[in-house]
């Protein structure tokens, strides 16, 4: 498919294509329409819901356009991706600051975390073991505290 520049009208902002331009690349329409449907959805969505957002818009973009194009702003750092329940890879918009979730196994709520609270973590790691990290979405799995009383009752 031809790589078209997207239309002054999408919402992406004027610093995503900054960004795009800096790291030497054009924020086209596939790039533009994937990014907004992400912002017009805001939080987790699957590629299958991002490629039905896209049809609505432009039905001529493929479904291994908007794969590919998810790859591409994950590797610009304008979209970050994570692995929930049942395996299902979610992609959301990056976001500054960074933040994080804690996903229930019991009842899937995700609760999310700001970057601080981790901040000190990353920092021990890195003093302790010499290891930078470098993810601004970390997911982490347990029980969120209802589950868990709900459990200790036995109901």
């Amino acid at each position: 498919m031809s790589q078209q520049t997207a239309p002054a009208s999408t919402s992406a902002g004027p610093e995503l294509r900054a960004l795009a331009r800096r790291e030497g690349y054009r924020l086209t329409l596939q790039r533009r329409l994937v990014l907004d449907a992400l912002g017009e959805m805001s939080g987790h969505s699957t590629p299958d819901r991002i490629f039905e957002r896209v049809q609505v818009k432009s039905p001529g973009i493929s479904r291994a356009t908007v794969y590919r194009t998810l790859t591409f702003l994950l590797k610009l750092g304008l979209v970050t991706v994570a692995q929930i329940k049942d395996n299902a890879t979610v992609y959301e918009l990056a976001s500054d600051p960074p933040h994080h979730h804690l996903v229930c196994q019991g009842c899937d709520e995700v609760i999310e975390v700001r970057h601080e609270v981790v901040q000190p973590l990353f920092s021990r790691l890195e003093r302790e073991f010499g290891f930078r990290v470098r993810t601004d979405h970390l997911m982490l799995f347990g029980l969120c505290e209802r589950c868990r009383r709900t459990r200790r009752s036995g109901s």
